[in-house]
């Protein structure tokens, strides 16, 4: 009897101690878990799982369940208020116009392209990330962005005519030099102003878009070839360093393993996105007409000279590097 229960005390001690190894990080991210980043959280959550043997778990918090918009989020990990973070980081640009870069406008028009981009990159978003307490583990690209709105965005008139949300400080600059009334508004803060009249277009990709059901008051889509921005997951390094060295192993393998599910990912979405808008009556303009296209073009080379201005030695040493993988 008594070694009966001396095997029960252990067991007990056993499954005590398993329950006390077990790490939960909560992952904010302020889109719906539809949308590709949303998606990307899900999927990491499942391989971080299944490679620590459920040693560590990954809580996603979708749709801005946190409390918190990406331009939030990042203080919020370094603090420790969050341990995890995925982060649209066109929503960065007030903290270093190097979080913008992704979503300057016609400088990376396709899939290859985004990525050369964020591969020169990518060592300045570390340092970024590692001054502000943190440490950058995936990316998920965005598909191309392109104005939903009320009304088709049919020449250089009706796009002057827009009040138009937009995602970040160089796309309002962008819309305000063609005319249009912009301005940067969080996603999450969006449906009311929306429903005050105070917008009646959202510079989106059809993704970002489609999981907000944007289709129930913007009937129309152009698509304009803006950018393909990013988002970026980033973990709390008081957390991480408390890892052991195996499961930090694991965790950046499942890291790798997510971002490139990523970018495959976004190559077939945009011909689902827009199967979804049809299927919701919505008009695609693919793409939108060449005067509007031209005009935003203009506007796109005046914000990026702005932007080289403010990024310095460090965006123009990105940008040679872009340069030089392209012609490769």
């Amino acid at each position: 009897m008594n070694l009966r229960l001396l095997a029960l005390g252990l067991l007990v001690l056993a499954l005590g101690n398993t329950a006390q190894a077990q790490t939960t990080w909560r992952l904010a991210n302020e889109y719906p878990a539809t949308s590709l980043p949303g998606e990307a959280d899900s999927y990491f959550a499942k391989l971080v799982a299944q490679k620590t043997s459920g040693k560590l778990m990954i809580e996603p918090v979708a749709d801005a369940k946190s409390g918190l918009k990406s331009r939030e989020q990042l203080g919020a990990v370094a603090k420790g208020d969050f341990a995890m973070a995925d982060t649209f980081v066109g929503a960065l640009g007030d903290e270093d116009p190097l979080f913008l870069l992704s979503s300057l406008p016609f400088l990376a028009p396709t899939a290859a392209d985004a990525r050369r981009l964020y591969d020169a990159a990518k060592p300045a978003y570390e340092k970024l990330y590692a001054a502000r307490g943190q440490k950058l583990l995936y990316v998920s690209p965005w598909p191309p962005s392109g104005i939903w709105s009320a009304a088709p965005v049919g020449s250089v008139a009706a796009l002057a005519a827009l009040k138009i949300r937009t995602y970040d400080s160089t796309g309002t600059a962008i819309f305000k030099y063609v005319g249009a009334t912009a301005q940067t508004i969080s996603f999450a803060d969006l449906p009311a102003r929306m429903e005050a009249g105070e917008i009646n277009a959202v510079l989106s990709s059809g993704d970002g878009g489609a999981a907000r059901k944007l289709w129930e008051k913007l009937k129309n889509f152009s698509e304009i070839g803006y950018a393909i921005p990013l988002s970026l997951t980033a973990v709390n390094l008081e957390a991480w360093n408390k890892l052991d060295a195996g499961t930090r192993a694991a965790v950046e393998s499942a890291a790798a393993e997510t971002s490139e599910h990523q970018w495959q990912a976004m190559r077939g979405r945009v011909e689902q996105n827009y199967a979804r808008m049809r299927e919701q009556g919505m008009t695609i303009a693919s793409p939108a007409p060449a005067p509007v296209i031209d005009m935003l073009r203009e506007a796109g080379t005046a914000a990026l000279g702005d932007w080289q201005k403010r990024a310095g030695r460090d965006g123009q040493a990105i940008l040679d590097a872009y340069w030089q993988a392209r012609k490769r």
